[in-house]
């Protein structure tokens, strides 16, 4: 194979990797919004905010200090673990595609694992 033959063949994987990655970080991304979306909804649904209050993040107490409030978002972190676990598996089948495998020895071919 010639010089030009085999930087076409490399400019065309590079491409491909480029493709990949974009597409992975689009993916990603639909992700983290349908999430958010999702989570917005559920506190919309049971409670009384002032959701574009809440789309700006952590509220911070302006009677604490910087370091008091810093260690209330992580206790309030800490306290969201387990209901954060809850609500993600709900949302597992809306955002994720089926896993599969590579198919190795099965000919190549890709399977659904269940």
């Amino acid at each position: 194979m010639d010089e030009s033959k085999e930087d076409a063949r490399g400019d065309a994987l590079v491409d491909q990797l480029c493709y990949l990655g974009a597409t992975l970080r689009d993916r990603v991304r639909d992700a983290l919004h349908i999430g958010v979306k999702r989570a917005m909804v559920i506190v919309c649904s049971g409670f009384s905010y002032d959701m574009e209050v809440v789309s700006h993040g952590f509220v911070t107490d302006i009677s604490k200090t910087d370091a008091e409030n810093e260690e209330r978002l992580h206790s309030l972190i800490d306290d969201a673990e387990a209901p954060r676990e809850r609500l993600a598996k709900l949302f597992e089948p809306e955002v994720l595609p089926p896993q599969t495998s590579s198919g190795a020895g099965e000919g190549g071919e890709g399977r659904v694992v269940d």
